[in-house]
């Protein structure tokens, strides 16, 4: 059965949460991003997140940004999808499109330019591992040069922690880390990687990962 992802959303609004308390975090880097990252001559950026369940991640801060951010959120959940697209609406932020779409299907990113910033947020604690190496190398072909990255991975339940792993994995990719945020009282991991290496914008195929 596949997980309530509505249902488990609801933990962001509980006072303390993990998830509360990891969504400032990502929030406060994203406003970094937005000042370092590369733009478009005319201060534009582009913005892709995959998985970007009901967008709270993304657009609370894009809406700061004087709408300079053109910004494409994939969610596959429709009724996810139907909330990010009120609040864009509501935000009036006509410069977002909201795709109800696979995030794992490389497919979804055919038509779609290149990055200036990547959110990648409650992706790699839910896939295979092998998944999550298919993903981070893959990352490079949907960013421009020096585009930034913002991923997410949970600490676990004993006292391994993958987090390490994925860093690792952005180093062996070609990016370099800008910071990583893993406070000792909580499970969350925040990371945010710039593309230092080469981009790669060859098409995407098959698949990049699928949720366990």
């Amino acid at each position: 059965m596949s997980r309530d992802w509505v249902g488990w959303h609801q933990e962001y609004d509980a006072k303390g949460s993990s998830l509360g308390r990891r969504l400032e975090v990502v929030q406060r880097d994203l406003r970094r991003a937005l000042g370092t990252s590369p733009s478009e001559p005319d201060g534009t950026r582009q913005l892709i997140s995959i998985c970007a369940g009901d967008g709270r991640d993304v657009l609370p801060v894009i809406a700061e940004h004087d709408r300079r951010v053109r910004a494409l959120l994939v969610e596959l959940d429709p009724a996810l999808a139907r909330r990010a697209r009120e609040t864009a609406d509501d935000l009036g932020l006509s410069r977002v499109e909201i795709r109800t779409a696979d995030a794992g299907d490389a497919g979804t990113y055919l038509d779609v330019r290149p990055a200036h910033i990547l959110v990648v947020c409650g992706v790699f604690g839910n896939i295979a591992d092998d998944d999550v190496r298919r993903t981070v190398a893959a990352l490079p072909t949907l960013l421009v040069a020096g585009g930034i990255v913002i991923w997410t991975r949970g600490r676990g339940d004993d006292a391994a922690d993958p987090s390490r792993w994925v860093r690792t994995l952005f180093a062996e990719h070609g990016f370099t880390e800008l910071s990583f945020t893993a406070p000792d009282d909580a499970r969350f991991r925040v990371g945010m990687h710039r593309l230092a290496g080469a981009v790669r914008h060859g098409a995407l195929s098959g698949r990049l990962f699928t949720f366990l």
